[in-house]
């Protein structure tokens, strides 16, 4: 299992927007096949940056749904909004305490 880290930058007046279509798709990003965790952070500071932090059982996973028809749409409906270019990290979990 790796984690997905993406960053995104919403041009202010895009967030209501942003998080409609979220709340939306949120549970279908998250029942996607490889998909087993789903998480969306806001900065503190930054009120416009999001995170989304996810997690999958392969890469080939999330490839599978960088791919699929569901991503398409959220990216064509996502990408307009932004003033930023997204960044995404890939990261295997080492370790975790709770």
């Amino acid at each position: 299992m790796f984690v997905r880290i993406v960053k995104m930058s919403f041009e202010p007046s895009n967030i209501d927007t942003f998080l409609k279509n979220f709340e939306i798709k949120k549970n279908d990003i998250r029942n996607f096949e490889g998909c087993r965790f789903l998480e969306l952070y806001r900065d503190k500071n930054t009120t416009n940056i999001f995170f989304t932090y996810s997690y999958w059982d392969t890469e080939e996973a999330l490839d599978a749904y960088r791919h699929s028809d569901l991503f398409k749409g959220i990216w064509a409906q996502t990408k307009p909004l932004f003033n930023d270019k997204p960044q995404a990290w890939s990261v295997d979990k080492l370790e975790s305490l709770t």
